[in-house]
């Protein structure tokens, strides 16, 4: 017997690729669960209808979804046991409204937590070595002029740096056991309590928040997006960390007030900031972050590698074989 799983998204030839990579896996995997694409665009009863008998949702292009139509589903597709997510995030579900349906949400397991932390700590050392001007000036024709004449304390390195990592998770680990090779001090904080073991392999130190932002250098989030993790770093958080202090975030836009942000790095209370998720994505162009010398902004493409693709696709297939098993389904997302 094969279990049904629907590949819900918009119909291009990407997710009909993708519906078939799926289906080869899942072969590849004993053959317990057979995958079908239904078109998100289609009209809500026929949809609920493509879908029944299904166990299993996945939503390869989730944000394209209209809203609420997850919930509508679930509630007319008894069967329906797991909603698949295929990103690290989750916030764009209503957890607790599915978990009363039955339904759990699943992440992607940090299918592209490595790809991610490379990210992170580039864009520490892109900051720090204002990367994207002295490439900018190399492209212009000026070559090194416009950078040699900035004061050179305004260029640091990340030896001997306090790195404050909020949340050790799938990502934030990485970032930790990476940055040991940088000759780093790393701390950490997060909701969860990790045993000795887990922080000896990740060469992180726990402190709490207040603590980490204020004795850090760097500061990097690694927190999904929540109610609880919603403007986590405001005004009194820049307050309390080092003027000299850089923030990085590869999280989600909305864990930073942005504002606030604009107003720390508008009066010198950071030294910089490297973000690869703002809270308007695109970033509008008139946004003051575009302008500043100290801020470098990359269009949410820390996760784009195609060895996170492969690990991502796997393990979206792997948690959806567990679940028709039997088995227990890895990533679930607990409703906050």
């Amino acid at each position: 017997m094969k279990f049904k799983a629907i590949v819900l998204a918009p119909l291009t030839p990407a997710v009909l690729r993708t519906t078939a990579r799926y289906n080869a896996l899942a072969v590849e995997l004993g053959g317990d669960v057979e995958f079908h694409h239904v078109d998100s665009d289609g009209a809500l009863d026929d949809i609920a209808r493509a879908c029944q008998g299904a166990i299993a949702l996945t939503t390869p292009a989730y944000r394209k979804l209209p809203s609420g139509i997850v919930n509508e589903i679930a509630a007319r597709v008894p069967t329906l046991k797991l909603l698949q997510a295929s990103s690290a995030g989750t916030d764009t579900f209503d957890k607790p409204g599915l978990g009363a349906l039955g339904v759990a949400v699943a992440n992607h397991g940090g299918g592209n937590a490595v790809a991610v932390a490379e990210h992170a700590i580039a864009l520490m050392v892109a900051v720090y070595r204002k990367l994207d001007q002295q490439i900018a000036a190399v492209r212009a024709g000026h070559w090194s002029a416009p950078i040699t004449t900035q004061p050179m304390s305004e260029f640091r390195t990340l030896v001997g740096k306090r790195v404050g990592i909020v949340g050790l998770g799938h990502i934030g680990s990485r970032i930790a056991k990476r940055l040991r090779g940088w000759e780093c001090e790393v701390v950490y904080t997060d909701i969860e309590t990790f045993d000795a073991g887990y922080e000896q392999t990740c060469g992180a130190s726990r402190v709490d928040l207040e603590t980490l932002l204020s004795t850090s250098d760097v500061v990097s989030l690694s927190v999904p997006l929540e109610p609880s993790t919603r403007n986590l770093v405001s005004d009194a958080q820049f307050n309390l960390m080092k003027p000299l202090a850089v923030l990085i975030n590869t999280a989600r836009g909305p864990v930073v007030d942005e504002p606030a942000l604009i107003r720390a790095l508008a009066a010198g209370k950071l030294f910089g900031a490297g973000l690869d998720v703002t809270q308007q994505e695109p970033i509008a162009i008139d946004n003051p972050l575009l302008s500043m010398p100290n801020v470098i902004v990359t269009p949410h493409l820390a996760t784009r590698a195609l060895e996170s693709e492969q690990n991502i696709r796997r393990f979206v297939v792997e948690n959806i074989v567990r679940l028709a098993r039997g088995e227990t389904v890895q990533s679930v997302v607990k409703p906050q």
